[in-house]
This record gives C-alpha cells, sequence and structure tokens, in this order.
C-alpha cells in the first residue's frame, strides 16, 4: 500500500449490508467525523441508532421519508446530485431512525460525534446557501446545507461542491489540522460522484512535522478521500465530466467554526480572481429539477 492509498476509500471498500459505505472515527483513525451512504430498493427500509453521532439524511438520489422521535419527515431529494439543490432532515445523537424509500435511492449521512442532543427537523432545499466560490478556471459552486452560518448543529459542518468539467476546486490548497488564530482543526471526508462516471483527481500533501501525507489519486463515483491533516487541493474535473464531492467536517474545537489556512506558496491565486468573471456555466444546480 502506497503512502495514500491507506487514505482513499474506494467504492464497495467499506460496504456492510444496505451501507454501500462506511466511515467511521474508529475505521478512520481518528475522533469525530463519519459518512455513511445508505441504498435502498423500491419500498426498502432501514432502521439504525445515531448513537453518539449526530446525522443529516441527504438524498444523492431518490426521495425519502425520515422518522425520529415520533416525527416523518417528508424529503423530496432529487434525481441526482446533478439535477438540483435538495432538501434533507437532520437528526440528532441517541436516536432511533427509520428511512423509508418509495422509489428507491441512495442517501448520504454525514455525521460528526456530538455532546449535545439538538432537535430532529426538517432542511428545504429553499433554505440552502448555494455560494459561487473562485473565479475563471476556479470556479466552484457550494450548496452550504449544513455549515454554521445556515444551519444549526453541535459539530457536524458538510457542503456540497459542484466543480464544471475542466475546473479546479478545492483551491488554492488549504489546511484545518492546527488550533490556532484563524484556523480551526478539523477531519475532513470527501466523498466523490462523476458526472457519466467519469475521472477525477484529488491532491492533498503534507503541512508540517508529524502530518505526513501524500495522495495524488483518480477518483470516481463513490470513492472518499480522508484527510487527518495536511493541504489539500486541488480537487481537479477532467475535460467533459462535472464532479461532485460532498464535504464531511468536524473536530474537537468548542466553536464550531469553518476556519482554514491557505498554502502560503499558492495563496496568490486568490489575487487573480478580482480580474476574471466567474464560470457562466454555473451555478450547476438549482431548487428547480433539471428537465
Amino acid at each position: 500500500m502506497s503512502a495514500g492509498e491507506k487514505h482513499i476509500v474506494r467504492r464497495g471498500e467499506s460496504a456492510d449490508g444496505t451501507f454501500s459505505l462506511v466511515v467511521t472515527p474508529e475505521s478512520a483513525g481518528w475522533g469525530y467525523s463519519s459518512l455513511r451512504v445508505l441504498e435502498l430498493p423500491a419500498g426498502g427500509s432501514a432502521s439504525f441508532a445515531t448513537g453518539e453521532d449526530e446525522m443529516v439524511v441527504l438524498p444523492l438520489s431518490g426521495s425519502c421519508s425520515v422518522e425520529c422521535d415520533g416525527e416523518t419527515f417528508e424529503v423530496t431529494g432529487r434525481r441526482s446530485v446533478f439535477s438540483r439543490v435538495t432538501d434533507f432532515a437532520y437528526v440528532p445523537r441517541d436516536a432511533e431512525v427509520t428511512v423509508t424509500s418509495a422509489g428507491g435511492g441512495r442517501f448520504a449521512l454525514p455525521a460528526a460525534r456530538a455532546t449535545r442532543r439538538l432537535p430532529a427537523r426538517y432542511g428545504p432545499a429553499e433554505g440552502v446557501s448555494v455560494e459561487l466560490r473562485g473565479a475563471g478556471q476556479a470556479s466552484r459552486q457550494v450548496n452550504n446545507f449544513c455549515n454554521p452560518q445556515t444551519f444549526d448543529a453541535d459539530k457536524l459542518i458538510a457542503v456540497e461542491v459542484l466543480t464544471p468539467a475542466a475546473n479546479w476546486s478545492s483551491y488554492p490548497p488549504h489546511k484545518h489540522d492546527e488550533e490556532r488564530e484563524g484556523e480551526a482543526r478539523l477531519e475532513e471526508i470527501y466523498y466523490f460522484e462523476v458526472d457519466r462516471d467519469g475521472p477525477a483527481f484529488q491532491r492533498v500533501y503534507t503541512s508540517g512535522p508529524g502530518r505526513e501525507i501524500d495522495v495524488c489519486a483518480e477518483v470516481r463515483s463513490g470513492d472518499t478521500v480522508l484527510i487527518p491533516h495536511g493541504w489539500h487541493g486541488p480537487s481537479m474535473a477532467t475535460p467533459g465530466y462535472d464532479l461532485y464531492y460532498l464535504n464531511v467536517m468536524a473536530g474537537p474545537g468548542t466553536e464550531r467554526a469553518w476556519l482554514i489556512c491557505d498554502d502560503p506558496a499558492h495563496a496568490w491565486v486568490r489575487g487573480t480572481w478580482d480580474d476574471q468573471e466567474i464560470d457562466r456555466r454555473l451555478p450547476l444546480t438549482t431548487t428547480e429539477e433539471k428537465v
């Protein structure tokens, strides 16, 4: 196994029953962030306990109903991650949850070890803040469905990023592996889907002594990259293939905040965006389902 392969979970490698992906703090070797992907056939249902984790039920494809704490949330979902901005449901720690899908589908369960128990609730698609970030070939769309500014949670930070074909995102390379002024310590999961099942690429590299990591890998739909530390970026969409990834973050800080530090060697790139337009293909998705 290469130095980078231990940080890559290939599609199907961690499947467990109805879950096609299972990443827990224990399997990742860290303390807070986790992700499961639940696959249900038409009429299928799955029940599980959240334990110490708060979670979001986020449709990747299909719709579902989510039962938790005596309430049922009807989640409209979407045809695919490239077809619309989706609604979702939040479920707290120490809960029993049942997810049922009449038509079948795939549902991401980004999660974080939580110290507080918040109410279960529904997140409408219209409440998701859609941000167009960067410019030129570094243009991308960020769906801020569960970040500190848009949705209340204890530890969990989760967003979706859509990168048009041939663009770079997660750029300039940045890190969040130290607790200090202007930076938070956050473990991060990248879960990828690529339009038409094409190839994409991800880079992660060492940010200092004791934080050795070296990933430069092709990724395809269903692949996952674990980032315990280090500079990460770019995420590279290849020509002809739009790129989606789900970012899941959590850490030990008392403040729930996404605070990053750019790699000083590449931070200057941000200054070039002032004179460039945002890619006119963006936004790739809105709250309206594409025909």
